[in-house]
Formats: C-alpha cells, structure tokens, sequence
C-alpha cells in the first residue's frame, strides 16, 4: 500500500480534526477554576499550524518544484479562507438563534449603553496602540495600524486598513497584514481569559447575576418538546443568505471613512437576531429546537478555533523575539487595557449585569472567540444578545479609528 504521510498529515481536514480532538481534552484541565473549554482547539491549532508550516511547507518557500500540499498552503494558507468563513457563519447563526428571544427587551434596556461601551472598547485600544509607539521607538506605524485591528480580532477593520493604505504600496500593505497577524492570537488570548478570571477577581457571583438576568428579563427557563419543533434547514440557510445580503450593504460616511459595512459576520449576526425575535414568517420558523442550534453552536465553535490556530500559528510563534517580541507585547497590552477600560465602565458606571456585560465586552472587542469563551464560562447563550448589541457600534468605532491611526504623528 502506497501511504503518503505528508499529505495526509498536511491534509486541511486532518489538521482539524486533530486540533479539535486535543484542544478538546485539553480544555477539561481545570486549574483553579479556570479552564479552556472549547478554548483548547485554539491552543493546540497555534502549535501544530507552527510544526507543519516549519517542517514541511517552509523548506519549499523559495522552491521552484513545489508538491501540490505545499503550494495549496502557499496559496490559501494552512486552513482555506472559505472553511474559516463557513464554519464563523454557522457559530454565529446558531448563537444569534438562540439568544433572539431576548434582544428587544435587552436594546430597550440598554441600547444607549452599549453603543457607548462599543465606542469606548475601540478608542481605548486605539489610543494605547499609539501611546505604546512613545514608549517603544522605532516601530512602523503601519505595523501598529495591523497589531490595533488584530488585538481586536476585526476583520473588517483590517479591511477598512487594507483599503486606506491601498495606494501606498504593497510594502505598506504587507506590514499591516503583518501587524494583523502578529496581533490576533494575543488578542484573542487575552479576551478568552478575561471572560474567566474577571469574575474570579472581582468576585463576582456568576449564578447570582443569571438569577438577575433572568428577573430583569423576566423570563424562565423553559423545557423544550423536541419532537414538537422540528429543526428547520431550510429557515437556518435563510438566516445565512439573508445575513450576507446585510452585511453586503456598504454606506457612505463621506470622503475619509469612505464606506461602513458590516461585513458577513455582522450581518448574519444582526439577521439571526431580528429574525429569530420575530419568530416566523410564512412556513419559515426562526424558532428551532434550541439543542440542535446547541450543538450547532459547540461543533462550529471548536472548529472555528482550530482553524484560527493553524492559520496564525506559525507566524505568531515565529514572531516572539525582537520587534516581533515587541508587537505582541503591544497587542496584548492594547487588548487588557480595552477590555478592562469597558469592563470598569460597564459595571461600576453602567451597572450592567455581567451576563450582558460579558457578552457586550466580547462584542466591543468584536472577538467571535471571546463570545465562546463566554458562553462556555456563564453556561448561557444569552451573552449572545448583549454581543449583538455592540457589535455594530464597536465595528463602526474599529473603522474609524483605523484609518486616523495610521495618519497620526510618530
């Protein structure tokens, strides 16, 4: 039998699998109450995507014969974009599903608070991001712009940098998709962890604040028929298409923002909430078996996570040492001092209940991972509606504070 181990080894669903499968045990380990959960994935995706990369697609950057595993990871990266961005989608229309129930009642409560929180997120991270360069000289400005939209784990602002320095030259662009690279893991590190230890160091009473949640919402939990609610496909494929179409929409800010859109991931989100509140329209029912959307929500998770790792294990593992050092040093201080800044604010000032805090922190942060981490610590997926509700004003504020901190004085 002809086995070839390196390209079943470097096979994109294998590194999955095997990411998946270990991040999974490792995230039973709990030390101190503090556990990884569906987590793990992303840890032991950084460490296999390094491996594979160093051992058997590096040796064949600068090659003229190329096998096909080695050119495909060249090309599309160790875990194709379109994976990334299907299983992203899936997460998040079961999460946004599962916590529409509530959102009406959550944006007349706190609407105004979160708009406030999700602007207050972006600035701070912004600004710390250009008080870092004063205090370590010599780093390029257009690195900074990449480290700020990656410690806060957005895309759409790594596009909205992408396009702004789009005339510039391909280096500048490159050290900005460098940046990004450099800026996510640490970003994503520091929001999975807050979601565990801030209520260790804070004190606070997890189970008391959903008893509270539940009083402010007035709502209880409710036992589920299964075999009277039927999981509708067809209605979880339209919440998709319908998401995309949103976040398509682009809106003209004038001539230095240019265009604000949501992008996919904002806009599946919005439609899995608008639509799932509304509940039914025709034959179509947003209303679904919530442990299918369930396990849904934990499948797609875990391997969201994975594919993150592996995408950005090699180049942020390489990266410690130097003024790679130096970056992400820089991201995770800019990714604390955010979360933290609306953390104090939404709490102490806001007086907002920790399961919508949470969820509002993860969703100013516009970290999909830390939405996970959250749903996993507080065991509710209502965190999710507090997410949905800063997302959009906190991609808005990510925008802007991009394009003006690359324009800014060194």
């Amino acid at each position: 039998m002809n086995f070839d181990y390196v390209k079943f080894i470097t096979d994109p669903f294998v590194l999955i699998f095997l990411s998946v499968i270990l991040g999974l045990i490792i995230g039973k380990v709990e030390f101190k109450r503090i556990k990884l959960g569906n987590s793990g994935g992303l840890f032991t995706g950084l460490v296999i995507g390094w491996y594979i990369y160093k051992k058997y697609i590096l040796p064949y950057e600068t090659a003229e014969n190329v096998p096909s595993y080695a050119k495909r990871i060249l090309e599309n990266g160790m875990i194709p974009k379109e994976l990334f961005l299907f299983t992203l989608v899936c997460f998040i229309a079961s999460v946004g599903l599962l916590a529409s129930k509530d959102i009406g009642k959550v944006v007349r409560k706190y609407g105004f608070k979160f708009i406030l929180l999700g602007l207050i997120i972006t600035f701070t991270g912004a600004l710390s991001c250009y008080l870092m360069t004063y205090i370590s000289k010599g780093l390029n400005m257009y690195a900074i712009t990449g480290i700020y939209v990656g410690s806060l784990t957005s895309s759409p602002g790594l596009a909205a940098a992408l396009e702004a320095v789009g005339g510039l030259g391909k280096e500048i662009e490159a050290m900005v998709g460098l940046g990004y690279a450099i800026g996510y893991i640490p970003g994503v590190i520091v929001v999975i962890l807050a979601m565990q230890i801030i209520p260790i160091v804070f004190k606070i009473n997890v189970e008391k604040e959903r008893e509270l949640f539940k009083r402010e919402m007035k709502t209880k939990d409710s036992k589920v028929n299964i075999e009277n609610i039927d999981f509708e496909i067809l209605s979880f494929l339209f919440v998709c298409i319908v998401g995309f179409l949103i976040g398509q929409i682009k809106i003209y800010m004038g001539p230095t923002i240019k265009y604000f859109s949501l992008g996919s991931t904002g806009g599946v989100l919005i439609s899995a909430l608008i639509l799932g509140y509304i509940g039914k329209i025709g034959f179509l029912n947003f209303r679904m078996n919530p442990k299918i959307l369930g396990a849904i929500r934990e499948l797609s998770l875990s391997i969201f996570l994975a594919i993150v790792g592996l995408r950005y294990g090699y180049t942020t593992l390489t990266t410690i040492g130097g003024k790679g050092g130096e970056l992400l040093i820089i991201a995770f201080i800019c990714a604390a001092l955010a979360i933290m800044s609306g953390f104090i604010i939404g709490r102490y000032v806001f007086k907002i209940n920790w399961v919508m805090l949470s969820g509002a922190l993860c969703g100013g942060m516009t970290s999909t991972p830390g939405l996970g981490a959250a749903i996993d610590a507080l065991k509710s997926d209502d965190v999710a509606s507090g997410y949905g509700a800063s997302y959009p004003f906190a991609l808005f504020g990510m925008i802007i504070f991009t394009i003006l901190l690359y324009r800014l004085p060194i």
